[in-house]
């Protein structure tokens, strides 16, 4: 079995579970400050080890008039800013291959998105950095198919690779999760991520934005820390009603402290008895 090492977090399946979380697109650096102070607030009383997540550019918005950020070079300093504040480590969307390369001189935490998977020029200039990196498995793609990705970064010399689950496309506007895909995953020895947020999402749902149900994301964690998993991914907001991406998935900030103790429990007992 796998360990990830992210500054001074180690990441594996057989450990007491990670968590990435942030808001989904990076708003301003003081909305950034603001949800980085809270969640380290939380995951310290909670003893969580902790991964900040934002992404610079939402480049794959459901219509041309869904917000994207506020672009990379302004991002990279507001994510060394938030390293060097709260010392924790951040993780990020890459979408482009040359975007590897300067993301990784500030963030800890490389994410291939799902619709971008199988990307090979993306996944190699990814593994070259040699950085960690947390792949998403792509709507369309069966879990034993990541082992192809895998191969990929692998041929960089890259071994820092984190397999997440987000949900298989289920019909039109749909998502479901196949919880048999985890350990068919797992069988690659890489730390598993689950992706709690999206999978509740009803993507393009909306018409022309994504629409989801945000209660079933504690539900869906706990299925996946019943299993054995090494991470859980939630995007957070304090107004996610009125957030600029992902609103009806991301979970609110003044819930989740209760759903992260119960999930500690829950893994520390699933963990017990592997």
């Amino acid at each position: 079995m796998k360990t990830v090492s992210v500054n001074n977090i180690n990441i594996s399946n057989n450990l007491p579970f990670t968590l990435i979380a942030g808001p989904c697109v990076l708003e301003s650096a003081e909305h950034a400050f603001f949800m980085a102070e809270n969640l380290v607030k939380i995951t310290k009383e909670l003893n969580i080890p902790l991964i900040y997540k934002s992404s610079f550019d939402k480049a794959n918005r459901s219509s041309l008039q869904g917000k994207r950020g506020i672009g990379l070079k302004e991002s990279l300093k507001v994510f060394q800013d938030i390293k060097t504040k709260f010392n924790i480590p951040v993780i990020t969307d890459v979408h482009e291959s040359y975007q590897c390369a300067e993301v990784a001189t500030v963030v800890d935490v490389l994410q291939i998105p799902a619709f971008l998977c199988r990307q090979t020029d993306l996944l190699i200039a990814a593994g070259k950095t040699g950085k960690a990196i947390n792949v998403k498995k792509g709507q369309f793609l069966a879990p034993w198919e990541m082992g192809n990705i895998t191969s990929k970064i692998e041929s960089t010399g890259n071994k820092n690779i984190m397999l997440c689950e987000r949900g298989s496309s289920f019909g039109y506007n749909n998502l479901v999760v196949d919880m048999t895909g985890l350990p068919i995953m797992a069988q690659t020895g890489y730390p598993i991520v689950f992706d709690a947020t999206h999978a509740v999402q009803k993507p393009g749902g909306l018409g022309n934005k994504t629409g989801g149900n945000r209660e079933f994301a504690p539900v869906l964690a706990k299925a996946a820390l019943a299993i054995g998993v090494a991470s859980i991914f939630m995007e957070v907001h304090q107004d996610p009603d009125n957030a600029p991406s992902d609103g009806p998935n991301m979970l609110k900030l003044t819930d989740l402290k209760p759903i992260l103790a119960h999930l500690k429990k829950l893994d520390a007992l699933t963990k017990s008895n592997s």
